[in-house]
């Protein structure tokens, strides 16, 4: 029980904060409670390095909300007036699902490559690969027309 009390306290927040960015402030609550109420039932298959384990939990049942309510925005992260950020979030907003993931699982997450493969479920490797093109597209994004002609609009306003 103390020991459970321990992983609580340490990774609540992260939690949290990975159920609030992938689902919205919404429901970030609401997942983050479900995923604690399911470790505590799962306790004696809990790692000794629970926050990757956890963080899984919350994506399954971040899917099943989306599934549910289909109903998911990158917007729902909090407001920034920074140009650069307004343009990370929509250049991230055009990916793919798993590149959001993979690429905020370590930026906005903080992961290590095998803690983030460990929560969507590949090899360490594979993860890589992942994480390599899904960096590579994030730049492609930045870089096209549409953000360029923004970019040139914020520096002469």
């Amino acid at each position: 029980m103390e020991e459970f009390s321990i992983v609580y306290r340490e990774c609540y927040p992260r939690v949290l904060a990975y159920a609030a960015s992938h689902a919205g402030g919404r429901v970030a609550e609401d997942i983050t409670s479900e995923t604690f109420t399911i470790a505590w039932r799962r306790q004696a298959q809990m790692p000794s390095n629970a926050l990757p384990w956890l963080l899984g939990i919350a994506r399954n049942l971040v899917r099943a909300t989306r599934r549910e309510a289909t109903t998911y925005e990158l917007t729902d992260f909090p407001a920034d007036d920074d140009f650069a950020v307004i343009e990370l979030r929509a250049a991230l907003a055009s990916l793919s699902e798993t590149d959001q993931e993979v690429l905020t699982l370590i930026a906005w997450h903080g992961l290590a490559a095998a803690e983030a493969a460990q929560v969507v479920g590949c090899t360490t490797a594979t993860f890589f690969v992942r994480l390599h093109r899904a960096r590579r597209r994030l730049q492609a994004a930045l870089w096209t027309p549409k953000f360029d002609s923004a970019r040139a609009s914020w520096k002469t306003s």
